[in-house]
């Protein structure tokens, strides 16, 4: 998963995990950069397909939304078509962002929650309302592992990483009250949100930006663009496989290797499917020898100690970014059985089991995937 970096030895329409989730580190070096919306790093030279007769040019771009970097790569029938595509795609990320951050105090997400009257249904916007209905489906399904009300717990441990010391046990008592997905209600008819406790305090970071890449895609699609892939800090949508080939190639992290070592490459080929991986890679704190995750389980308020990463195939990027954040928290077993329950749906989860050594569980339709064979250069 990569920001317009070409990997040795692959091809450039492959995109790999572990590229995007390096970009994504650097991602708050990046806050005040502007990439203007055109190719980045673009093919000069047209492709045909056989198939359909139709002659395609390869476009890349990369702009910084939602506070990391998002990549979209595209094949269109010229450079102008693909420009107005990406610069429509760019524009509705940056209204989901307007919409659903939780470090801008003007979102309508943060003005939902500071404006809550305890019993009193808020109207939201239609996109606001389906991402928390998700969510909130979510949360049901995973008996609270996914919870979007964590809001007040992710700002301490945010502060713990900074800080490299763990929240005060008190503090942290009195955030994890209020959280709780049984604390606000939602009514379909009305479009409205209710809240039955006060300070409630929402992160859709879990679930959003699977959301926001599916919309970037819908709109690329509605300007005639159906070959795209958009890629935004680990969570992956695609549309129709590039020309003349099956799919889009997405290389899979596996967790505590680097890209150099000699291993057995895990390469997908889909099309028209998502994909998002979940992992602490990056963002943990280490206390008294302890590490603990920046991914939090809801019900405890501690962040996970277990370390590994969780990818998901799903049809769209919402199922794909919540259930990879809920499976991060659920542990292989419970996580694997709810997939099990999850049409067109596929998990490879990868956990350290101490002494370094990673121990490998799959979905029972992990096999399914298309694979690709890494090439000889």
């Amino acid at each position: 998963m990569t920001g317009g970096e070409q990997l040795a030895g692959m091809e450039h329409d492959m995109t790999s995990s572990r590229a995007i989730r390096s970009i994504a580190f650097w991602a708050g070096l990046w806050a005040g950069l502007w990439i203007a919306a055109g190719p980045l790093i673009a093919e000069e030279a047209e492709l045909t397909s056989a198939r359909a007769g139709e002659t395609l040019a390869r476009e890349e771009f990369l702009q910084i939304r939602m506070g990391i970097p998002v990549r979209i790569v595209v094949y269109a029938p010229s450079s102008a078509v693909a420009n107005e595509a990406a610069d429509a795609a760019y524009r509705k990320l940056r209204q989901v962002d307007r919409l659903m951050s939780d470090y801008d105090p003007d979102s309508e997400l943060m003005q939902l929650t500071a404006k809550a009257e305890v019993g009193t249904p808020q109207t939201v916007s239609q996109e606001l309302f389906l991402v928390l209905l998700a969510a909130r489906q979510l949360s049901i399904e995973t008996d609270g592992a996914f919870d979007v009300t964590i809001g007040p717990v992710v700002k301490l441990w945010r502060l713990a990483r900074r800080k490299k010391q763990l929240p005060d046990p008190e503090v942290l008592k009195q955030s994890l009250e209020r959280v709780g997905f049984q604390h606000y209600s939602l009514d379909s008819e009305s479009c409205t949100v209710t809240f039955h406790r006060s300070d409630m305090q929402l992160d859709l970071g879990g679930i959003a930006k699977g959301y926001a890449a599916d919309q970037a895609l819908a709109v690329l699609r509605e300007h005639g663009v159906t070959r795209a892939l958009i890629d935004a800090g680990g969570d992956i949508v695609v549309g129709e496989a590039p020309p003349d080939r099956a799919g889009w190639r997405i290389e899979v992290e596996i967790p505590g290797e680097s890209a150099s070592a000699e291993r057995e490459a895990i390469i997908l080929e889909l099309k028209n499917q998502a994909v998002a991986t979940s992992g602490d890679a990056y963002q943990f704190v280490e206390v008294d020898g302890v590490r603990y995750s920046h991914l939090i389980d809801p019900r405890t308020g501690i962040g996970m100690t277990t370390s590994g990463s969780v990818t998901v195939v799903a049809p769209t990027g919402i199922q794909a970014d919540g259930l990879a954040s809920a499976l991060s928290v659920m542990g292989p077993e419970q996580g694997l059985q709810l997939i099990a329950t999850k049409a067109n749906t596929a998990a490879l989860i990868f956990e350290n089991q101490g002494d370094d050594q990673l121990r490998k569980f799959e979905s029972s339709r992990w096999d399914e995937l298309p694979k690709a064979i890494e090439e000889t250069p």
